[in-house]
């Protein structure tokens, strides 16, 4: 269906539905991690671009945060340089990061350039920008329960962000787009998951709201049927039951982290449908898995 085919009606309900939200979420910060085949599909990019800069026309501040996993993964395979990873993680050697720095940085510039072709003011950054994104190695733990750390390479976890930088570039109404790579004490560059950079920042900044962009439809039970609201103690007993295990319990626990700390809401969305961040943010059913602290309520209506 195209907006052709929508009747005058229904568009002035659905424009009407929208405007709580706008004046609820006006001036406020919404962090948005970008992935999956929105980030892939040429009429999913276009319109994630223009969803941003109306989130932004309308009064809020969206910044986004973007992946590139599969595109990094790509390019080693034709530079026929192994990928290896170790507890999710990928190994990353000197010569595996500068592919990583080289994909995230045009993966960056296109995105800002997506947003701008829209009517936005996008502007793209890295955590080496200013060192916003002060990072130090990650080391993970013993795969057998013993023995020394596993060094894994130039692969970060985060000690702080410096909010900023981000603040200016929102004050002057630009729309920040950041590359999840962070900076070390002696200046040298690390790879971040990007869920945990979006949800570290929605922390920082005490946002409104972290969406993560994903290809689900979101938080599914044993069953196989989306959950649409979880408070933080549901989820930490889905963590327990292994209801939510693999590639989820990153994005999960982010989004977990961030409620816990301040932010009033998580989203969990399908980026492959069309217009997905602005039916999450501004109609009363959503299109994903929202989560909110134990004494928050659970209602989506402004």
């Amino acid at each position: 269906m195209t907006a052709d085919d929508v009747s005058t009606a229904l568009k002035a309900q659905i424009l009407a539905e929208a405007l709580p939200y706008i004046r609820r979420f006006h001036d406020k910060t919404i962090i948005v991690k970008y992935g999956g085949n929105a980030m892939t599909e040429p009429a999913l990019k276009a319109g994630f671009a223009r969803d941003v800069v109306m989130l932004k026309l309308v009064g809020m501040n969206p910044v986004i945060v973007h992946g590139g996993g599969p595109q990094i993964g790509d390019l080693l395979q034709k530079m026929d340089i192994k990928s290896e990873f170790r507890q999710g993680m990928r190994v990353t050697d000197e010569r595996v990061m500068n592919v990583v720095e080289m994909v995230l940085g045009e993966l960056n510039q296109e995105i800002v350039g997506l947003i701008n072709q829209h009517g936005g003011k996008a502007v793209g950054l890295t955590g080496q920008d200013g060192a916003f994104i002060r990072a130090r190695r990650m080391l993970l733990k013993p795969e057998n329960g013993s023995g020394a750390p596993v060094d894994i390479g130039f692969v970060g976890e985060i000690e702080h962000i410096d909010p900023e930088i981000i603040q200016l570039l929102d004050s002057r109404d630009f729309i920040p787009v950041v590359a999840p790579i962070g900076v070390g004490a002696a200046g040298e560059a690390y790879n971040i998951n990007a869920d945990l950079v979006a949800g570290k920042l929605a922390e920082t900044l005490q946002a409104e709201k972290l969406v993560l962009m994903t290809n689900t439809v979101g938080v599914l039970d044993k069953k196989g049927n989306l959950i649409t609201g979880l408070t933080a103690s549901e989820i930490d007993r889905l963590f327990a039951d292994g209801t939510i295990s693999g590639g989820m319990l990153p994005k999960i626990g982010s989004a977990l982290d961030a409620v816990k700390n301040g932010v009033a809401s998580s989203h969990v969305i399908d980026g492959r449908v069309e217009h997905a961040l602005l039916l999450e943010i501004l109609t009363n059913e959503g299109v994903g898995t929202m989560i909110r602290a134990d004494d928050a309520s659970q209602r989506r209506a402004a």
